[in-house]
């Protein structure tokens, strides 16, 4: 029925087809359109239904992107994270005129354990070197800084950041106790990747 429907309001994803499981993961890892976050696998009998359905449908999506970027702002969460610094931006090294510095370039509130929340929290409390309203900024140098690994589901230009890019879905992946500030990321990492996604659309 839904095929019939008004295509500016109802439209049906394509059929993927494949022969193994090997060749469904080469489509999942790099789809034939870079917004395409994956396949959505379901089984044929199962109906179309509001809401998040588990079970016969599952959202099978590409591995994401990866970068080390280091804690540059801190501020508390909310509901149960009230009394917790739990929501970072963080930022990568570019060169400016000044020379080196850090650019932010996303915020993430999600991704950590409650454990790695109070390492998370202390860190900003112990380290805080300035304060705008609710936000505090905390010490980050080549020497010395907390460094994050920070998963995202895409990447593109931005107008709206300075630095000139914005993530999707940015979330902590890890915490990266084992690397100084200066180990991190570049903008310049970032931006090869939008370009690599452009030439591929």
């Amino acid at each position: 029925m839904i095929d019939r429907a008004p295509h500016d309001r109802f439209d049906l994803s394509d059929l993927v087809p494949f022969t193994d499981w090997m060749e469904l993961d080469r489509l999942r890892i790099d789809p034939p359109d870079p917004v395409i976050e994956g396949v959505m696998i379901k089984r044929k009998d199962s109906p179309y239904q509001a809401g998040r359905l588990k079970g016969p449908w599952f959202k099978w999506k590409r591995d994401p992107y990866n970068i080390d970027a280091v804690m540059l702002y801190a501020q508390r969460g909310h509901g149960k994270r009230s009394s917790y610094y739990s929501d970072f931006t963080f930022g990568v090294w570019t060169k400016t005129e000044e020379g080196e510095q850090l650019v932010p370039v996303g915020k993430a509130y999600f991704g950590f354990t409650d454990v790695e929340l109070e390492v998370l929290d202390k860190f900003v409390r112990d380290n805080t070197i300035d304060r705008f309203g609710p936000v505090r900024a905390v010490k980050a140098t080549p020497d010395f800084g907390f460094v994050l690994e920070v998963a995202f589901e895409g990447i593109a230009r931005s107008t709206r950041h300075k630095s000139g890019v914005a993530m999707r879905f940015p979330r902590i992946s890890r915490l990266r106790q084992d690397k100084l500030p200066r180990d991190a990321d570049r903008l310049e990492t970032l931006v090869a990747m939008i370009e690599t996604r452009e030439d591929k659309s």
